[in-house]
């Protein structure tokens, strides 16, 4: 019994012995935060995540053999905190597939994580977490260690809302030129005209078009006369004829014009041989031989020369003479004519007023952009009468956009894209839509349908700044004068260039402001940093936001900015 007893004493101070020695871990110093570094430092914001990569290592004769340590990085904020990828190191004597730290040399590690990013990280803390092991035995009381503070979360400034919606565009023209022409046929080697030719439909209604416009307020016109003789018979004769037949025309038209007392301008010229009607009569010709004939007219310029060859073609010239050459024996006549449209006061004037409802739809398009024209009222009277075109529905979509309306945007955008799958404006809309919801997958793919769209290249900038593809960024904004094309300066360090753009933001808020005291932080220039946070919150700037921002860290300190903000 007393053997018993003493051997169940010894057990019980081997087991404490090892109790002793499996928890006095607890009692020693946590790992220094001195051996871990972060990249970056303070944590930044990239695409919606928060990436890190940790540096660090385990000291000589810190991990012993027989020990599992799981570490786990841990971005801890206010009411919350996100677990990052753990990583298993053991000791020597583990048998397990975690990393080995060897005892006596220790180890250098590298660990890898990133966070999905929500605002409340803004002002967090990033930690390490140890949980330890012997065996199945969970080893507590180890301390976080803290390694680095975050966020900088300024790409998240980045707005879809205040980006420029594309606008489809309007074909109207002050003054549009119109051309209207008919043929006086002439008999071979003849130059009369003929009353058959006189009389023809045709040329009768060219000149009550000639007369119309004439009489017209709105019309200009003019009168140009060409005749021709076809390049047979010699180039001398031909042009006799061809000017002969010039001057019966003219003097026909005059009479008419005078009798009708119209002051039509007229302008007359005369070709000899017409050579490039000839061969556009025969290139759109089935005659047989066409490509000898072609042939012929590239290889010789002299006209005689040209003339003989074709002859010589005994079977394609007989063709040629009933079918080609009576066509060129003509006098052509063309009426220019400049239809001159609505000033803009009218166009405004009808556009504010009943008038509304007799203009044309590319009227309609241009008087929106007048000063005074309310857009809502223009746009919306676009798909009423003209509802199956798509640029009514866009534009006024882009309109909602642009007033903070994003649920009416979206069913107009939507309207649009039934009407016109392709069409290049719709497609950048629903793209910044995309955006603004933070899916830069589908916005990628609604803007491979947007090539050529006006204001493409804020979206693709704001796109490639959500993407974090900061320097593609850049190219993109190009010349734009925008907060997001400054954001994506500062992204990439160009200080100057950002300020120079923030300069010149036609009107200004709350969020270009902050980005110019964002530029002044980075700079130094505290007074600077002041003068912009004061004017960003006069517009609407949160003072919570300002002070938990990381930018302003090292600020908070000065007076001028702590009596801002507190």
């Amino acid at each position: 019994m007393k053997r018993l007893n003493l051997h169940l004493i010894l057990s019980m101070i081997v087991l404490a012995a090892i109790l002793a020695t499996s928890c006095s871990k607890k009692n020693l110093p946590p790992l220094s935060n001195s051996l871990f570094t972060t990249t970056p430092s303070p944590l930044e914001l990239v695409a919606n995540k928060v990436p890190v990569t940790i540096d660090g290592r385990f000291p000589a004769k810190w991990f012993e053999k027989n020990t599992t340590i799981v570490v786990t990085p841990v971005l801890k904020y206010q009411n919350g905190e996100a677990l990052g990828t753990a990583y298993t190191y053991q000791g020597e004597k583990v048998a397990g597939n975690g990393i080995v730290v060897p005892y006596e040399a220790g180890r250098t590690i590298t660990m890898k994580s990133e966070f999905d990013y929500i605002p409340a990280m803004k002002k967090s803390e990033l930690y390490l977490r140890f949980d330890f092991f012997r065996g199945n035995k969970q080893i507590t009381g180890f301390p976080d260690v803290k390694i680095a503070d975050g966020v900088i979360a300024t790409p998240a400034l980045a707005s879809a809302a205040t980006s420029t919606p594309a606008v489809a565009p309007d074909a109207f023209q002050r003054i549009i030129k119109e051309t209207y022409d008919a043929d006086i046929m002439f008999l071979i080697q003849r130059a009369e005209l003929r009353s058959s030719e006189l009389n023809s439909t045709n040329l009768n209604a060219w000149k009550d078009l000639v007369k119309e416009a004439d009489k017209n307020e709105r019309k200009n016109v003019n009168v140009e006369i060409s005749a021709y003789a076809s390049p047979d018979g010699g180039y001398k004769l031909n042009e006799k004829l061809a000017e002969q037949r010039e001057k019966n025309t003219s003097g026909y038209l005059n009479k008419e014009f005078k009798k009708n007392t119209l002051d039509v301008e007229i302008n007359s010229k005369y070709t000899a041989q017409d050579w490039d009607g000839f061969q556009k009569l025969v290139q759109a010709s089935s005659l047989q031989d066409k490509d000898l004939v072609l042939r012929v007219l590239s290889m010789y310029p002299d006209p005689e020369t040209r003339e003989k060859e074709i002859k010589n073609i005994s079977v394609v010239y007989s063709d040629l003479a009933e079918t080609i050459l009576p066509k060129l024996r003509r006098s052509r006549l063309m009426a220019n004519v400049e239809v001159i449209g609505k000033t803009d006061e009218e166009l405004k004037t009808a556009a504010t007023g009943s008038g509304i409802s007799e203009l044309s739809v590319e009227e309609l398009l241009y008087a929106a952009n007048l000063d005074g024209v309310s857009k809502e009222k223009v746009y919306t009277t676009i798909t009423q009468r003209f509802p199956n075109d798509y640029r009514g529905w866009n534009n006024l979509g882009a309109y909602y956009f642009q007033n903070g309306k994003t649920a009416n945007a979206i069913q107009a955008f939507n309207k649009a894209a039934q009407i016109s799958s392709r069409a290049p404006e719709t497609n950048m809309n629903l793209a910044l839509i995309s955006l603004s919801e933070g899916n830069t997958a589908k916005a990628e793919q609604l803007l491979g349908n947007a090539a050529g769209s006006n204001s493409l290249g804020e979206t693709l900038g704001l796109l490639y700044i959500q993407k974090g593809d900061y320097n593609r960024a850049v190219q993109s904004f190009g010349d734009a004068k925008s907060n997001n094309a400054a954001l994506a300066q500062i992204l990439t360090k160009n200080y100057n260039k950002a300020q120079q753009i923030l300069d010149a933001v036609p009107s200004k808020d709350a969020t270009s402001y902050y980005l110019a005291a964002i530029v002044a932080a980075r700079t130094n220039n505290a007074a600077g940093v002041a003068g912009n946070l004061k004017s960003a919150i006069d517009k609407g700037a949160s003072k919570l936001d300002i002070a938990n921002d990381v930018e302003f860290a090292k600020y908070l300190a000065n007076s001028d900015i702590r009596n801002l903000l507190f």
